[in-house]
């Protein structure tokens, strides 16, 4: 079953189960897809679902940070439970020790050394990793690697 099955079966059981903040949180997403389905003109497989995902999360988190600094906290746990719903649908991410030792093979393959290589570095990393790891890591790690 593709992701984007889950997706909608997950829909209808909340629909069923009268979830209404999860239902609103899936059909969100569900939107973001059909979105990038009819801009690009493309059918979303399982990577782009992630990528889609992972933007969602951002969001989420950039807002949650800000509704909380602004003192909404009925904002702030709308958002925290969204960011709950939305997780649920992210692979397995990598641990920080696992990111390390990956961004530091791809910088030796490279011969990277410096900070002037680091958007060479992340192209790769993000190819890689994408998905797989917290891209705020991944390029605290870059930067680590390459400062060293």
């Amino acid at each position: 079953m593709s992701l984007k099955d889950r997706i909608t079966e997950d829909m209808k059981a909340a629909m069923r189960a009268k979830e209404a903040d999860k239902l609103t949180t899936i059909r969100m997403l569900l939107a973001a897809v059909k979105q990038k389905e009819v801009d690009e003109r493309v059918v979303v497989d399982d990577v782009a679902l992630v990528a889609i995902v992972d933007k969602l999360i951002k969001q989420r988190k950039d807002s949650l940070s800000q509704f909380t600094a602004a003192g909404r906290m009925d904002l702030a746990d709308k958002e925290a439970a969204e960011l709950t719903v939305l997780e649920a649908y992210l692979p397995q991410r990598l641990s920080a020790e696992e990111i390390q030792a990956a961004v530091n093979a791809i910088v030796a393959e490279l011969g990277a050394k410096g900070p002037g290589d680091m958007g060479k570095v992340m192209g790769a990393v993000k190819a890689q990793l994408a998905g797989k790891a917290d891209m705020g890591l991944v390029s605290a790690a870059v930067k680590q690697a390459l400062s060293q």
